[in-house]
Order: C-alpha cells, then structure tokens, then sequence
C-alpha cells in the first residue's frame, strides 16, 4: 500500500468543484464520474514499482477496486449497504497487499454519505471508515506504512467528513433562506392584491360619491318630465330645468378638482417641494370619472416625490386632447453629490393605487427612473367613448 500523501485535501476541493460545476446535471451522472475518475486514478497507481511484500494488480485486485469505487453510485439510496460493501473491499484488497492505494473512494465515499444521508448513518460513516483504514494499514507489509501514513489515513476521513458537514450546513441554510425568501415573496404578493382590492373599492367609493346623487336626481326628474310632458307642460318644463341644474352643478363641482389640485400643489411646496404646472390644449367635457382619477395621481405622484424622490422640484404636465387627458409627473431626483441612491422603480400601495386607477377606464400608465435623472409618472386616461 502507498503513502497517502497530501491528497486528501485537494481531492476534497476537487470533488467540491465538480460538484459544484455539474450540480445541475443527473445526480447519478456526477456519481458516476466521480467513481470512473477515482477507478482511473488507482489503475494509475496499478503499474508503480512493487515495494518489499506488496503484489502486484491481478484480476482480483481489479474487482475488488470496483467495489471500492462502485458504492460511490449508490450510496444515495442505499448508504448502509454501500458503505459495508466499500469497507469490506477495502480490508479484502488490504489483506492482498495490492500496490494500488484505495484509500481515496473511502473518503469519497464518506464524504458523500455524511452528505447525503440521514444524521444518525452520516455520523457512523467516518467512525467505520476509520476503523476500516486502521485494519487495512496493520495488514501492510513492514516498510510499506509508516506513521505518517496511519495520520494521513486518518485525518483524510476527518476532513472529508468535516467538508460534508459544512457543505451541508450550507446547503440547510441556503433552503432556509430560500424558503424565507418565497415566504416573503408570496406576503408580498398577498399585500399587493388586497392593495389592489382596497384601491378599487376607494375607487368605486369615490365615484359613487361623484356621480350618484346627480344621477339619482337626474333620473328622478326625467321620469316625471317623461310622465307629465303631454298633460302638463308647465312641470315637465321644470323637471328639464332641474336636471339642466343638477348637471351644471355635477360639472362644476368636478371641475373644482382643479381647484383642489392647486391646493395640493400649494400643500407641497410648502413642505419644501417646487411644482411647476403646465397645462397643454384646450378642456373639454371630462367625464368626472376621469377627472378625480387624474387628480389622484398627480396626488399621489407628488406625495412620491416628497417621500422618496430627495428631489426639490417636480413638474406636473396635464395634456387636453378631444379623445383624451394625459397627466405627467417629473422629478429631477437628487442633487448630485447629494449622496441619495438614484430614484427606482416602485411597487408599492401608491403605484398599484395608481396603475389601478387608470386601468378602470382603460387607460395608459407608466412608472419609472428617467434616464436623466429623476422619476416619471405618466397616465393617460381615454375618454371618447364618454364624452363622445
């Protein structure tokens, strides 16, 4: 039998790195090129120069150097079995005093089992391995195994152990984390869709409060123009003036949103934020739907900025089109070397809110870093069908 030298160690890495880089291949496919490699490397040492009282490799010699090597194959579904297989090979091709070294598929070997198996048959891997090794090294002829042999014999089983067991711990923690992870990922997800169901019942909430009592009384005093128009005039005239006045007032209490969006505007810059207001085109008949929808936006948009952005001026842009409003906010983001992380992608309650808002009516959104800097929000929102 030959010296172990200090393979040990590197063998471990190697098989580490193997495994490592073949990881996503066929768990017996890594196996089996683990075994035919450790197969190789003792056919290699088959043709070395005999030492007084060792034999040279016979027919024997090889069988039982492939079942030294062969449990590497099935260790994962049978470590006991594998395991007194290698072992009792391993004493046989001792006992033979064969020149060929197979002390390496043993630390293999129990590096795979303590990886792989259960606790209680990982701990009695390298006590047996060990004791397997002591028996085969006192069946080695004078001159052949020395002390340092016996230690490095010895201390290859314990680093091999100790490789698996820290791989192992890694690999725990890794799913531990892992599982942390999409534990988290699916509250998230959770959070997002009763976000979502909240901002469509504040949205539905809202524009009830908008539109129902004007359209209450509007239906209310049709129904009575309808019924009286023939036989009395004078009250179906003031049923039409009743809803030409609840009408004027629905529109003029919508279009106050803008009034209200001033405010805001006025709000935020006195919490330090400067807003520039542009507005583009001409308004029109906005259905009040789409109205305190834009509103919100540019709302939470700046509430955004404020919160988030470290930015000291927005923009918000309002575009009239005859078939369309499109509102834009725009920040410049931080002031450079202001030390504040660029502006990112959001997906928190506000841009669900918001992306939720404008998808009601089938509408446009779009949230995200410029590429100059800063932060857009963008919302257009259709209105044709409406007002058409």
């Amino acid at each position: 039998m030959c010296r172990p030298v200090v393979v040990t160690v590197g063998v471990m890495r190697t098989l580490r790195s193997i495994r490592g880089v073949l990881g996503h291949l066929n768990p017996l496919l890594i196996d089996g090129t683990v075994a035919l490699v450790l197969f190789a490397f003792m056919a290699s040492q088959g043709s070395k120069q005999l030492q007084p009282g060792q034999h040279p490799m016979t027919p024997l010699a090889w069988v039982l150097a492939v079942l030294l090597v062969a449990p590497i194959l099935t260790h994962r579904r049978f470590p006991r079995a594998s395991l007194t297989v290698c072992l009792a090979a391993l004493i046989v091709y001792a006992a033979g005093r064969y020149v060929a070294y197979p002390g390496l598929a043993v630390f293999v070997l129990t590096f795979d089992i303590a990886l792989h198996s259960r606790r209680r048959v990982a701990l009695a891997a390298p006590v047996a391995a060990a004791g397997a090794l002591a028996v085969s090294l006192a069946l080695q002829p004078r001159g052949v195994v020395t002390f340092y042999t016996w230690v490095a014999s010895e201390l290859g089983v314990v680093v091999a152990w100790l490789a698996a067991e820290n791989l192992r711990h890694r690999r725990a923690r890794w799913s531990e984390l892992q599982a942390r992870a999409e534990r988290l990922e699916h509250e998230r997800e959770e959070e997002a869709r009763r976000a979502v169901t909240e901002e469509r019942l504040r949205i539905a909430r809202e524009l009830h409060d908008v539109i129902a009592h004007s359209m209450s009384v509007i239906a209310v005093q049709s129904a009575v123009g309808h019924h009286v128009m023939d036989t009395q005039p004078l009250q179906a005239r003031q049923a039409l003036a009743a809803i030409e006045a609840t009408s004027r007032s629905a529109l003029t209490e919508m279009r106050r949103l803008l009034g209200v969006l001033r405010q805001e505007v006025t709000q935020v810059q006195d919490a330090g934020l400067r807003v520039r207001i542009q507005v583009d085109g001409q308004r029109g008949p906005v259905p009040p739907g789409v109205d305190l929808s834009a509103y919100r936006v540019v709302q939470e948009a700046l509430t955004n900025v404020i919160k988030h952005a470290a930015s000291s001026c927005a923009t918000v842009a309002i575009c009239y089109r005859a078939d369309s409003v499109t509102v834009e906010i725009t920040d410049d983001g931080p002031a450079p070397g202001a030390g504040v992380p660029p502006a990112r992608p959001g997906s928190g309650h506000g841009i669900i809110g918001m992306r939720e808002r404008v998808a009601v009516f089938g509408g446009e959104f779009a949230a995200g870093p410029r590429p100059e800097g800063g932060f857009r929000v963008r919302a257009c929102f259709p209105i044709a069908e409406v007002a058409g």
